[in-house]
């Protein structure tokens, strides 16, 4: 008995969950308050897969590890939610700490392994069903909801869901997003780099009508119906398909490749080839570091919500503790600060690309005073939020945590970091990170350390 109990988290640790896991976006999406957080607080349209892999990856630490883990992911996402509030576009205030919206991110992920198990045609029986649910309620408690936000007993989510449906769900602009054209402008997964860009951009068209014609099919009833979506034979056939076949194969493979790793992997090394200098490659690499480190959120420029999302990333990985937190993001604010003092040219509280680029590069170019006034500063900000713990140093951790990115290979961000630890001991001081990082802005040439910190271009 004790073993059909514990179902739940076994099945949420299957690889077959991948097939769900838009659906679970776009459910909780379609949540007023959730999207309004996301348009300004998310890195999901940048890093869509990353969102994916946080939803999951919390998940797995509130239901399939010991309680210290559960505990310490209770008390991290309580910090993270504490700064996601505001106003939305539409002048409705929003707040992520909102009992009803937890509630509903919560029981959606519940649902949706439900769903998998019931759409790869080995669903749960009424006692399992009700054994997996209270099990998660016992997990769900610790976050101190009030009564009545969690229906008591699994019996009661299919009534739960229609009602939530009904009085709270919109086709938001995040979940339209979602269904649209995030599918068609996704960044390659980094599991796929071997397709290159070109070939990505090919399979993309295929994988994003997939995701939307599946996701769309497997939205539970009284969902589609709120959001005006159909669903079509093509996409019953297809989810069928996809579904069967997964419930047909993936829980008879052994447990080591059925179910994923509550632990990242960590990435092979690779010897790397030899940089080749450039007559001036400061442009691209500006543009690089752009795309791939500080529009966080996607929208071709950054705000303090893109550095704030920076921070939220590194506290995800890193686990830090709350005077942890409070030293990143403080950190972060200052860098926000630094680069906005310099480069928003207009005012306007953002910072382009354009704006970016041509700063750094005037800057550059036009005295040397200016590494200390604008570069320099906000270089010490960035190693303060990068030394998560206060050391002086940067370990390779925390060096990834800031720089690694869906778009940059781990091999590439190892490379990067050993050329910047000019002395060789593992770990990279104030000066050396000083050192390299003002020769990424300023070098010419590609030959200098620093230009590489975030591996070869």
């Amino acid at each position: 008995m004790a073993d059909r109990g514990a179902s739940f988290r076994r099945d949420l640790s299957e690889w077959r969950i991948a097939l769900v896991a838009w659906r679970l976006l776009v459910l909780q999406a379609a949540d007023p308050v959730v999207s309004a957080g996301m348009a300004e607080h998310s890195t999901y349209r940048a890093h869509p897969w990353r969102r994916v892999e946080h939803t999951l990856g919390s998940g797995r630490r509130l239901f399939y590890q010991d309680e210290e883990t559960l505990r310490r992911e209770i008390a991290r996402l309580e910090r993270a939610h504490k700064r996601i509030r505001g106003a939305g576009p539409d002048g409705r205030p929003y707040d992520a700490g909102d009992a009803a919206t937890r509630a509903w991110v919560l029981l959606t992920l519940f649902e949706c392994v439900v769903a998998m198990r019931r759409l790869g045609g080995d669903p749960y029986d009424a006692q399992e069903l009700e054994l997996a649910y209270a099990e998660f309620r016992g997990a769900v408690a610790a976050f101190g909801l009030p009564g009545g936000e969690i229906p008591g007993t699994a019996g009661e989510l299919s009534a739960y869901f229609a009602r939530y449906a009904r009085e709270r769900l919109e086709f938001t602009e995040a979940a339209r997003y979602l269904l649209g054209d995030l599918l068609r402008e996704a960044p390659r997964p980094r599991r796929l780099r071997f397709l290159g860009d070109a070939g990505w951009r090919a399979v993309r068209l295929v994988v994003a009508a997939v995701i939307r014609e599946l996701t769309v099919a497997d939205l539970p009833p009284a969902v589609r119906e709120r959001l005006g979506l159909v669903r079509t034979r093509r996409a019953a056939l297809l989810s069928a398909v996809l579904h069967r076949g997964a419930g047909a194969v993936v829980p008879r493979l052994p447990d080591r490749l059925r179910y994923r790793s509550p632990e990242p992997a960590r990435p092979k090394r690779r010897h790397p080839k030899r940089s080749h200098p450039r007559r001036d490659g400061r442009g691209p690499r500006l543009d690089r570091f752009f795309r791939e480190v500080l529009d966080q959120t996607g929208d071709g420029s950054i705000t303090v919500h893109d550095l704030r999302a920076m921070a939220h990333n590194v506290c995800w990985q890193l686990e830090l503790d709350e005077a942890g937190e409070a030293r990143v993001y403080e950190a972060f604010d200052s860098w926000w600060e630094q680069l906005r003092a310099v480069m928003d040219a207009d005012g306007d509280g953002r910072v382009s690309r354009e704006e970016f680029v041509a700063a750094t590069l005037a800057g550059c170019d036009r005295d040397e005073a200016y590494l200390e006034r604008g570069l320099l500063p906000a270089l010490r900000a960035v190693f303060a939020a990068a030394d998560t713990d206060g050391s002086g140093f940067l370990e390779f951790d925390e060096y990834r945590a800031v720089f690694g990115g869906p778009r940059v290979h781990p091999a590439e961000l190892s490379h990067g970091f050993r050329r910047l630890d000019t002395d060789g001991d593992g770990r990279i001081t104030r000066e050396e990170f000083l050192a390299g990082f003002t020769g990424f802005f300023t070098a010419r040439a590609d030959s200098v350390p620093g230009t590489e910190l975030l591996g070869r271009a």
